[in-house]
This record gives structure tokens, sequence and C-alpha cells, in this order.
């Protein structure tokens, strides 16, 4: 820990400067608002600066933009909003301008306006309006990248002209944090691509070698007078549901509110009073037969939308709030379980989040759910009782995070998990700095965990670090890590970790071309070696090497592949399932290579195939994958794409079972085969069509004579034991479907319509050797949920609501 915080104050205190040279734009008051028309005829446009001369910084940096494709903005603002008009100049007939959903960028020319009210080159809004008409809106800082889930309620208006499309934004204060100093200055920046070729191209010169992106952002000057409005927004909502499933028929009808207000000019809270999580998309499942927990992505969209915060430390797995129970129903002789809950209620949940001036970001997040039973019956009397497995439970996390430098920060988080009544209760505190030195040439980050858990056995507490430090700019970089977690690390009460116990070193070195070759856009080469052991005991556990590259061409393909080695005796002490045993197997040898198409055409596709083995005695185990995904954009408005995915493991050995203290392992032969499609028709940007199906289909075929894991790792492949020597058949057929149809309609600003319907297969038997016909067969003949479900969600903002009301003056 010592070492850790010394690394971090050497490079703090780094006295080498960073200069670049800003581009100033000075700002004129409007006292007429633009009409947001697309058409730059409004009295003030005439008057105000020009922004202009942008420089190409991708793939190429340094090249001027030239007569034919010159940008020209110009910007102003009165006491409701900032605007912005741009004349982006091309030829019309070379305009991209795909039809797409927000926040989708497609295959469509784009410009883009970065603004950051602190000016402190970490904390930027950002807003982007295609060629197409769309938005796409995201806030973006260099240790969380960008994140579109962030959605503000602004407006846009695009006109395709002669000599290229103009666009007209306004972007309401309410859409922004600032202070309320008399005179400002503000960090902006523009960006502008011409998706023909992925040309970028930036207002304020921007050095791709060196920094983040924020560093080069221009600034905005004379900004005064303007105050951070009252910013309360209301998003009521109500939606139907009707989910039939077997034969019965369920209905459900929910009324609803979010909440938006602004605390103080820097501070926002968000709110969901009434949860409604009905539309949120099916998780694509899979069979898992590793010995981790198997996790999918969130997609209720109060979790996935400006958690920016949050996220440092990776201590935060929204989707732990309302997942299963906690604990398992306790039975009683000749009970059962009649009904054991999926998920648990959420019953509210709140974000407050913000940034101070002087950079502090503090965030405090909440979420309780509700009591939940599971049903037990009696085999006997036929009694029913009830058991909680999850009682009333409050999640919060706190994150202080100090931003400085305008390139570095350090970060207090501390998430807690407190249940009612005698349940486990979790706490977890994290220490996490991301320093670089002022040139921008080094970095060093780390992280310092500790979990504490309040168990019915006693307390148990952990700990976890992770330091890396190394080459962050030029061509060729390097960087050295380390990461470990003791046995009693465990934060998955509110986080994510698949397992502990590890003291893991790694090595990484890379080189890449800034500037394009005679054939080439750009090519990333990159080689590592990770050396492994176990924090307990500290026993060798395995090594790797290998290396990685991508490129991409003049002619906008991409291609590339990795190639890794685990070279000697792997120990592997997690497949076995008991503690303190290990399985070895030996030279595991893995590649890959992939190839993606231009998306600029009207035909494109993406494939890879790879493929793994084993240099090992008396072990003839291989894995051969691929993916082909063809895609067909039919016109400006539809998009459809097919995707197929093929796997095969031939004599693999896993865990099988344990018998009595026998570990059981088998030899298996595993088929994966997965289809799917997604279709998109966008009829303007306001509405839209979308059709999204999968199957999947995963079978598991067991060699009938199993082997035993020996203390020494190895197998032994005279056990005696066979299949039906085992309580359960291993042997598995596993095959899921489901498809999504919905449309969307933006019918006003913030206000949505979605209509869904969605049907669901499942199926799971020991048919292993079935053929695909067959076994999708079997799968028609499981009984289908059918679900269908309306939302209309309603934008009200406060400021518009209270200025109608305003009394004219006479």
């Amino acid at each position: 820990m010592k070492f850790f915080l010394f690394m971090a104050l050497l490079f703090a205190v780094n006295l080498s400067g960073f200069s670049q040279t800003k581009k100033t734009y000075h700002i004129k008051r409007t006292h007429k608002a633009p009409k947001i028309d697309g058409v730059l005829n409004d009295d003030i446009w005439q008057e105000s600066e020009e922004a202009k001369d942008f420089t190409q910084f991708r793939p190429e940096m340094g090249i001027k933009d030239t007569v034919g494709i010159k940008t020209i903005v110009k910007v102003t603002y009165d006491d409701n909003a900032i605007y912005f008009g741009a004349y982006l100049h091309d030829d019309p007939s070379k305009i991209m301008r795909q039809i797409t959903t927000r926040d989708n960028f497609g295959q469509s020319d784009f410009f883009g306006i970065i603004i950051n009210p602190n000016n402190d080159a970490q904390n930027d809004t950002e807003f982007f309006v295609f060629s197409s008409g769309t938005q796409a809106d995201a806030i973006s800082s260099p240790s969380n990248g960008e994140d579109f889930g962030w959605n503000a309620v602004w407006e846009s208006k695009v006109n395709i002209v002669d000599d290229g499309w103009i666009v007209e934004v306004k972007i309401p204060y309410r859409a922004l944090r600032f202070s309320n100093e008399d005179v400002q200055t503000w960090g902006i920046q523009f960006h502008r691509q011409f998706r023909r070729d992925r040309s970028q191209y930036t207002w304020s010169p921007v050095d791709r070698t060196k920094g983040n992106i924020g560093l080069y952002n221009g600034e905005l000057k004379s900004l005064e007078h303007i105050e951070s409005p009252t910013r309360l927004s209301f998003y009521p909502f109500t939606s139907g549901l009707v989910n039939n499933y077997d034969g019965k028929t369920n209905t459900d009808l929910n009324f609803g509110l979010d909440v938006k207000y602004g605390i103080t000019e820097n501070f926002t809270l968000d709110a969901t009073l009434v949860p409604d999580f009905s539309q949120a998309g099916f998780d694509d499942l899979e069979l898992n037969l590793g010995p981790f927990e198997q996790t999918y992505s969130e997609q209720r969209q109060f979790f996935t939308e400006g958690v920016d915060l949050f996220n440092k430390g990776d201590l935060f797995f929204s989707r732990r709030i309302g997942s299963s129970p906690s604990k398992e129903a306790e039975l009683n002789d000749n009970e059962e379980v009649k009904d054991y809950p999926n998920n648990v209620k959420v019953l509210n949940a709140l974000k407050v989040s913000g940034r101070t001036k002087k950079g502090l970001g503090v965030g405090v997040f909440n979420a309780v759910t509700e009591k939940t039973n599971a049903t037990i019956r009696d085999t006997i009397t036929g009694e029913i009782r009830e058991e909680v497995v999850e009682p009333v439970t409050n999640y919060n996390i706190l994150v202080l995070d100090q931003q400085f430098n305008k390139n570095s920060s350090i970060s207090l988080i501390n998430t807690n998990v407190t249940r009612d009544g005698n349940f486990r209760d979790a706490n977890v505190t994290g220490l996490v700095f991301d320093i670089s030195n002022k040139r921008n040439t080094y970095n060093v980050y780390g992280e310092a965990k500790m979990s504490n858990l309040n168990l019915d056995t006693g307390n148990s507490t952990g700990f976890s670090s992770f330091f890396r430090a190394g080459k962050s700019h030029g061509k060729f970089r390097y960087s050295f890590d380390h990461s470990y977690a003791d046995t009693k690390f465990d934060i998955n009460d509110l986080g994510l970790l698949y397992r502990n116990n590890y003291n893991n070193f790694g090595v990484d070195f890379t080189y890449r071309i800034f500037e394009p070759t005679k054939k080439l856009n750009n090519y990333f080469i990159g080689t590592y070696v990770n050396y492994k052991r176990l924090a307990n005991p500290g026993t060798y556990t395995g090594t790797s090497f290998g290396c990685n590259f991508n490129v991409q061409t003049k002619k906008i393909n991409n291609y590339g592949g990795n190639i890794n080695f685990e070279a000697g005796k792997q120990y592997d002490y997690f497949e076995p399932r008991t503690e303190g045993r290990f399985f070895i197997y030996e030279n595991r040898l893995n590649t890959n290579i992939w190839f993606s198409s231009n998306y600029n055409k009207t035909f494109a596709f993406d494939a890879s195939i790879g493929g793994a083995t084993y240099f090992e005695t008396n072990r003839n185990t291989n894995e051969l994958w691929f993916e082909l995904s063809p895609r067909a954009r039919l016109n400006e408005n539809f998009l459809i794409i097919y995707s197929f995915d093929f796997s095969k493991d031939f004599k693999d050995r896993g865990y099988t079972a344990t018998v009595n203290d026998d570990i059981i392992f088998g030899e298996r032969n595993r088929k994966t085969i997965e289809n799917s499609i997604s279709a998109n028709y966008t009829f303007n940007p306001f509405n839209s069509l979308s059709l999204t199906f999968r199957n999947y289909w995963s079978t598991v075929d067991y060699k009938n004579n199993l082997f035993t894991l020996q203390e020494n790792g190895r197998l032994n492949q005279n056990s005696g034991y066979q299949i039906a020597d085992l309580e359960d058949n291993p042997n598995i057929n596993y095959n899921t479907w489901n498809l999504d149809l919905s449309y969307s309609w933006q019918f006003a600003p913030g206000s949505f319509l979605t209509a869904l319907y969605r049907n669901q297969l499942f199926n799971y038997d020991n048919a292993s050797t079935d053929t695909f016909g067959r076994s999708l067969k079997t799968l028609f003949d499981q009984p289908i949920q059918n679900t269908f479900s309306l939302r209309i969600q309603y934008f009200i903002d406060y400021v518009s609501i209270k200025n109608i009301f305003k009394k004219p003056i006479s």
C-alpha cells in the first residue's frame, strides 16, 4: 500500500509541463433565440464569430480542411439555452445518412459538440447530430470513457443543401451542470466525421499520441450572467402487460414516476419512485459448465444511465439489485419447495451525483428491495408455509472522486448492503488512483479494496489490490501490473467477482502507428506475459504469453488476430469445486483470426475462426469455433443482420460430479450453435420498428467411462465410475429461443410510446445425441411464453410549465 502511494506521489509532483495551443471562441449573447429549423437566416448568425479551420486527427493528424469540405460553426446564448449553427460543406451525393435510432451512429456523417462547463479536460458532455437527423448524447471522462446511457432532452434540426448540410442545435441549460459565476469560460470542441472514409476533424487540433482527448478542447469565453435553471423534470409513465404461459394469462397495469432534480447547479438527483422494468430485454441465456457464476448485462435504463461515478473501482454490479434471493429455503423432513422466486422486486432507487468547480465528484446511490418469500409444501400433510428468503434490503454506494492536473484522479468508494433481520450484511471500501504526469507520457493506476461480511458465523474481512505503471505516449508503449486478492475477499453482494485467491504479475508491450501508410490507416501489435500464483497458499498456478494485432486498411476493412500459449503445467484450483484441490492441464495453445468488411457498403460481413489444442501426453483435446455475420443495409431506413456461431469441443475434460469424497471428471464432446437475427426499420429519427430473434442450442455428450481426480491433480482413467453411477445424468441438451418485436415512437421531446411483443421457449433434457432438427422439434413441444406490453412515458419540464403560466409583461 505504501509503495502504491509513493508511486502516485512521484507522478503527481512531476514538474514537467504539458502545453498546447488552445483555440478560443468569444460568444455573443442574443436577445432573440434562433429558430431551430436548419436554416441559418437568423440575425444572430450573421453577427456571430466563426469557428473554422478544422484539422484532421484520424486517420492522419494535422491535415487542414479544404474548401469543398469546410466546416463553419457559430455559437450564441440567452437566458435559457446555448445555440449552435454549423454549415458543413460537402458534395451532397457523398454524404452518408443512414436513419437510425437514438445513440446509434450507424453509417452516417456526424457533427459533434463537446462542452465542458468546468473546463477541467476530464468531464465532457457530448452532443452528436447525424446527417440523418438522429441525435446521440453522452457524458465522458478519461477513466470511464463515453457513457451513452445518459440521455438529455435537447433540440436539433438538419437540412441537406446544394453544397453540404446544415445543423442547428439548442441545448437548454437544464442539460448541463455549471456554476453560477458572473463570467464563465467553458471548454468547447467540435467534431466532424466523414463516414465514407472515417476521417474525423476537430476545431481545436488533437494529438492522438498522448493524453486524453479532453485536454485538446478549446475555450468558450464571454459567457456572462447566466444562471443554472431550476432543473426539475418529471417522467410520469403508465404500462400495461399481458402475459400468457402454459394456458394461464396474467395482466398487470402500472403507474409510476421518475424524477430528475437539480439540487444545486452542479448536483442532480435521479429517482425512480415506482420502478417499472417490464420492457427490459431477455438475457442471452447460455449453458455454463464452468466453476464461476454466469452473469448478464444490465438492461434496465435507470441502472445504465449516468452511473459513471458509481463504476469507479468496479465495485458496482447493478444486476445484484433485484436479482434472486440471497438465501435458499431451509426444508424440514418431507418438505419440498413449491415456489421459489427468481427475483426480488425493487421498491425505489435514487442517485445523487455531481462535481464541484474544484473537481470533487460526489455520488450517492441508494435502492430498496422488498421482503420476498418462498412457498414450501409438506409432501405428507399438504400443509403450505412461507419462509423469508430475502428480507427488506438496502443497497447504498458513496463515491468521492477528486480530479486534478486535468488528467488525474483519486477516488474513495464505499458500498453497503444491509439486510433486515438475521441475514448477511456486506460492506466494501476501495481506494483508486489514476495519475499521469503533466506531460501525459507516463501513468500509474492502482486499487486497494477491503471487504467485510457480517455472517452467521461471524465477520469475514478480505483484501484486494491492483497496480499498473507504464508509458502512455508514443508508438511504443509498455506497462507492468500486479493483482492480488486473498481468500476472504468478497464483493458479490453489490459487486461482481468471479474468483479470489490470486497473486498475479503481468508485463505488456505494444506498438501502434498514428500516421497512415500507403495501404493502411492504422495498425496495432501487442504482446504480453502473465505469471500466476495463489495468494494462499502461495503456490504457482501457471504462465501464459501471447500476442495480438489489428489492422485497418485504406478501404475501411478491419482484420486482426491473437495467439495465446499457456506454457507447461497449469494448476486449476477452481474446476474441481473443492477447496485445496487442483486439476492439471498442460501446454494449451489457442488462436483466433477475424475480419470485418466496410460497413459503408450495402452488403458487409464479419467473420472469425479460431481453435485450441493441448500438447499433453495421453490427451487429445481440441476446440474449434467460427462465426459468420453478414449484414445488409437495404436502404437508409432498413438494416438486417444475421449471425451464425458454431463451436465444438472434442474430448474436453472437466468436472462432472462429486460422489462421496471422489471428485468425478468426464471426457465429453460439446457442440454449440447459435442463430440470431436483428432487423431495424427506422421510419425517421422518431419512429422505429425492430425485431430481434435468437436460438441457442448446446449439447454435451459424455463418454460412459469417467475419471477420478487424484490428489496430485492428475486423472485416474481406471476409476471404474460410469455415468450410471451418478445421481444425475450429466449429458445435456440445452435449447432456448426468444423473439422480440418492438415499436418506438418519440411523440414529443423526451416522451415515448413503446409497444413490445415477445415470446420465449426453453428446454433442458439429457438427449445429448439429438440432431438440431429433432432438438428444435422438442423445443417447439414446450409451452411458449407470450408477452405483450405497452408503455407511455411523458417528459415534463418544470421551467417550461412555469413559463406557460407567467403573466405577459404589459
